[in-house]
């Protein structure tokens, strides 16, 4: 038998043989009933996660949470721009000069010295004739008091206490009595002119041709009370 004849014997046998399987398990039937629900079975294990879906609508704001810890000390920043200086505004300023409209004041009672010519920040008083410190420092006081028909004894008072003492003798002209010191004053130290022996009161004021004049300014500030005075207020 040659080699195609061989081959048509084996594939003619393998027909019969798919057949007779056929034959043996019969043919198939059409699908039954849909039988009754089964009990619930046992939990599957989970699926592969599903594709993300879209974007929800946006929801209303929480409650704040809770205030976190403390942060890290940052990096100190750049140089800002130079500051406007101000220096002018802090320094203290009291400085008076008042003349005397009348002559012959009353003796042993401050000199009423009422005509202002100066008065910076309102420290002298010619309603009772005394300067009365309000920043505490060191001051300069002056008078030049013009003298006329009687001798002049006058003194620069510091809270009723005789500092200076000026005698002027009258001759029978116009003279000029003066006199200046330096004194340290607190806070409501007090500070005037006064006739200090009785019928030695010349002082002589004519707007006309003559002043009488009493001055005093602030040299500098004790700034040392001024510092124990703000510790002690806060």
């Amino acid at each position: 038998m040659d080699g195609l004849a061989f081959l048509g014997e084996m594939e003619e046998m393998d027909e019969r043989v798919k057949w007779g399987r056929r034959a043996q398990q019969g043919l198939r039937g059409k699908t039954g009933p849909l039988g009754p629900i089964g009990e619930k079975g046992d939990q599957g294990e989970s699926g592969k996660k599903g594709p993300i879906g879209p974007p929800g609508d946006k929801g209303n704001i929480g409650n704040d949470g809770p205030l976190g810890p403390k942060g890290d000390k940052g990096t100190r920043g750049d140089p800002g721009e130079p500051g406007v200086c101000k220096c002018g505004d802090i320094i203290l300023k009291s400085a008076f000069s008042v003349g005397i409209t009348t002559s012959f004041p009353q003796e042993r009672l401050p000199i009423l010295f009422n005509k202002i010519l100066f008065n910076e920040g309102e420290h002298y008083y010619p309603s009772v004739g005394k300067f009365i410190c309000a920043i505490p420092g060191i001051y300069y006081f002056s008078y030049e008091i013009t003298v006329a028909d009687k001798h002049l004894a006058i003194s620069l008072v510091h809270n009723g206490e005789y500092k200076i003492k000026t005698f002027d003798a009258n001759t029978g002209n116009h003279d000029v009595a003066s006199g200046s010191t330096l004194l340290y004053l607190k806070p409501e130290d007090e500070v005037w002119l006064e006739i200090f022996y009785a019928d030695q009161n010349g002082l002589f004021s004519d707007p006309s041709w003559a002043d009488s004049l009493f001055s005093g300014f602030l040299l500098y500030a004790d700034t040392d009370y001024l510092n124990a005075w703000s510790d002690d207020d806060f």
